[in-house]
């Protein structure tokens, strides 16, 4: 039985990626830190699962920001691959805690892969590399090969933490990859992202429990793909007999705009009557338009996206709708 290492593995991409990989009979070990609330929600599930029940699927509490922890847990657990997910993911905080972003998602990476050089483990390390580190692009569309111009300190970050593994690849010999994610999202996404933001948005309207909703910069372009599908991709480079870096993208891009109005429609709302720009959440420095070019993960890997844009808004809106229909059925929401 394989055992696997997950950073961040109570959020999106950590949660579908433990599915994954339980489905494949690894014992999944993830990293939590300890806060005075239950922050396990998006896996909560897995534990009622009688075909796991817990008995492959293990939490211990740390924090990439804590190197003698991850020299710890590495010596305990011994596993043979590491997903390396966990970061201040959100870019336009980023702006507000730069030092914090640099810290967790920059040094982060380094501290997880000098833990692996310390102990000496053959392991293979995936790390979670964003398309944000594109930024202002050089070229359309993006590739493995093209010049990153990150526009945030959390492209900043992820563009240190992307070389480093690149590094300690090459100094090291460590089978390590970087993921480029493309924007990637799901029900699991969280609230505060401007996908869920809508897709919530839509339901708690449609649901007459609001009426407005505040957005920033309509126009950006995104290349916006399912989540689920996505962490696919992650477990196939760590099955490529070298490791590499890979661009995971859907090859379109849509506007914000454009998943307004998508969500909107299929709700049969007008979205013009609901939605106003708020310019707080505008970013200081703004990515204008992504969009990837998947053809090396497509030849070398097998992996393609399934999803199209506008499934993929639908079936966030209808998760948004069922659950908000569940919590005011359990009387957690006014009514």
């Amino acid at each position: 039985m394989k055992k696997a290492l997950i950073t961040g593995i109570t959020g999106q991409d950590g949660s579908y990626l433990t599915e994954l990989l339980l489905n494949k009979g690894y014992e999944v070990h993830g990293i939590i830190r300890r806060a005075s609330t239950f922050n396990t929600g998006r896996i909560d599930h897995l534990y009622q699962d009688p075909h796991i029940n817990g008995v492959r699927l293990f939490l211990h509490y740390g924090d990439i920001a804590d190197s003698t922890n991850l020299i710890k847990l590495l010596y305990r657990i011994q596993p043979e691959e590491i997903y390396h997910l966990a970061a201040q993911s959100h870019v336009r905080v980023s702006f507000d805690i730069p030092e914090y972003t640099g810290d967790v998602t920059g040094l982060g990476t380094i501290r997880i892969l000098e833990a692996v050089r310390e102990t000496g483990l053959k392991t293979k390390f995936y790390q979670a590399s964003s398309s944000e580190m594109y930024g202002k692009v050089q070229e359309i569309p993006q590739r493995e090969s093209t010049p990153f111009y990150p526009r945030s300190p959390y492209g900043a970050a992820k563009a240190y933490a992307y070389w480093v593994t690149v590094n300690y690849r090459e100094s090291y010999g460590i089978f390590a990859c970087n993921g480029i994610l493309f924007n990637h999202e799901s029900p699991r996404r969280g609230e505060t992202f401007v996908t869920r933001k809508i897709t919530r948005g839509v339901a708690q309207i449609k649901a007459g429990l609001a009426d407005k909703l505040h957005l920033g910069n309509l126009d950006a372009k995104r290349d916006w793909g399912y989540a689920k599908e996505y962490v696919m991709a992650m477990w196939l480079m760590l099955r490529h007999e070298e490791p590499d870096d890979y661009v995971i993208a859907t090859g379109e891009t849509h506007s914000v705009r454009e998943f307004i109005q998508e969500a909107f429609s299929y709700a049969g709302l007008d979205w013009r009557k609901h939605v106003e720009i708020d310019s707080k959440y505008y970013r200081p420095a703004e990515v204008d338009l992504l969009v990837g070019d998947a053809s090396k993960a497509k030849s070398k890997l097998g992996w393609a996206p399934r999803t199209r844009f506008k499934d993929l808004v639908r079936l966030m809106v209808d998760a948004d709708v069922a659950t908000l229909g569940n919590e005011r059925k359990l009387g957690s929401v006014s009514q």
